[in-house]
């Protein structure tokens, strides 16, 4: 029997690109250009900063200037970037038994929608809308 591999980070990033192409526009506008990372987990000041318990306590981050601070003449000292951490994506995968692919899009709609300040009930219609299911 041939051993079954994770998904690389390659393969994450594929199903990143997959996912962003069916959110639908009203949230894809937000995120256009933005370029997605897929790291095995947050850095230690990702960690401290928001107070984590431990690296597995979050999936992606939206990384850059707050929504309502980008037209307020603050400084921007790097451009906006999504990050999606592979291995505790891969373990909420493994203990939820959801679909990667569905994972990964709940993700990164959660993370565009925070940064922009959509409401959770906004972001679960923008999933319904985008499941493909």
């Amino acid at each position: 029997m041939k051993p079954i591999l994770p998904p690389t980070a390659d393969d994450m990033v594929a199903l990143a690109e997959e996912a962003m192409g069916a959110i639908p526009d009203e949230l894809r506008q937000y995120a256009e250009g933005v370029p997605v990372f897929v790291e095995e987990f947050p850095d230690d000041e990702i960690c401290a900063e928001m107070d984590l318990e431990s690296p597995f306590d979050i999936l992606g981050l939206y990384s850059g200037l707050p929504f309502g601070e980008q037209f307020s003449g603050a400084v921007v000292d790097r451009p906006d970037m999504i990050f999606l951490f592979r291995r505790p994506i891969l373990d909420y995968w493994c203990e939820t038994g959801e679909d990667l692919r569905h994972v990964v899009r709940h993700v990164l709609i959660h993370e565009i929608g925070h940064h922009f300040g959509l409401s959770d009930e906004d972001m679960e219609r923008i999933e319904e809308e985008s499941s493909g299911d």
